[in-house]
């Protein structure tokens, strides 16, 4: 039976322990992650709902939108409970033509956590990962220095990295504490993935986060991983009568206690749907057939 419970930076003077099952907010976006949702009353019912429901670990990042679901956030939460945990991420950022672009010197971390400051209302960020994109020209230690200095001033809470691999995460450990990595994870895909605009990194970090007790948080675990899931998520979703996108969450929650998944949506029933398969239980016969 999986723990209902994750804490990050645990060793650290101010750990946060926040309930297992988080929402993350980019799919509370327009097309292409790019202005507002079509339906704006359902995105700020999914949050209250979210919240309500037990939810308080949030994923969002100003570049969504832009600047969307921060401000969704706010809107519908501020001010926040103390409980909650908002995690932000910075690194990107967006051109006039959607496209994305690394956004990593020193300088540009600071102009983004400024924004997600303003925008989230708060005086200091909990949790702010730093996203690496492809294509960029900082290297990765000076983008890190730049995000431990940030948290020095009192402006980040605790710092995490995105989209990294094993040896990234080995250089930030170097450096400072890392109190989480979020990258892409999910039963069906579970490495790194090439889709032509450059890598997205996956579960490789995952054996890494467990030696140092790190919390991963995995993304798109649904939009990449399901359509290649195979037929025995299918069939055992069929035999319990839930979908395999609920059977996808539960697989995270029993593969190892430091998996937070953060599913995503724009639909409020599919939220409680997620939201659900916290319940499911998976036995240690389940989880080997899955695999």
């Amino acid at each position: 039976m999986p723990t209902n419970t994750i804490t990050i930076a645990p060793n650290s003077a101010q750990p946060l322990t926040v309930n297992r099952l988080g929402y993350g907010t980019m799919r509370l976006t327009g097309p292409g992650i790019w202005g507002e949702l079509a339906d704006r009353p359902q995105a700020l019912e999914i949050l209250k709902t979210a919240v309500a429901s037990g939810v308080n670990f949030l994923d969002t990042a100003d570049y969504y939108g832009e600047d969307v679901t921060n401000r969704l956030i706010a809107e519908a939460l501020h001010p926040y409970a103390k409980d909650l945990v908002i995690c932000t991420k910075v690194g990107g950022a967006r051109k006039p033509d959607k496209s994305w672009i690394p956004f990593a010197r020193p300088e540009n971390l600071r102009s983004s956590i400024e924004n997600n400051l303003r925008t989230l209302r708060q005086e200091q960020i909990q949790l702010v990962h730093f996203r690496v994109l492809p294509g960029g020209d900082v290297p990765f230690a000076e983008s890190m220095g730049a995000m431990y200095e940030l948290q020095r001033e009192g402006k980040i809470l605790h710092v995490g990295v995105s989209n990294v691999t094993p040896e990234e995460l080995t250089a930030a450990l170097q450096m400072g504490e890392v109190a989480s990595v979020e990258n892409m994870y999910g039963y069906a895909q579970r490495t790194t993935l090439d889709d032509g605009h450059g890598e997205t990194r996956g579960g490789e970090v995952l054996p890494l986060c467990e030696q140092h007790g790190i919390p991963l948080v995995p993304f798109f675990s649904l939009v990449h991983g399901l359509p290649k899931a195979g037929d025995k998520l299918a069939e055992m979703a069929r035999q319990r009568g839930v979908t395999e996108a609920q059977l996808n969450i539960a697989w995270l929650l029993h593969k190892s206690p430091l998996l937070l998944p953060i599913p995503g949506t724009s639909s409020l029933a599919h939220l409680r749907e997620n939201l659900a398969a916290a319940d499911i239980q998976l036995s240690a016969e389940d989880m080997e057939y899955l695999g």
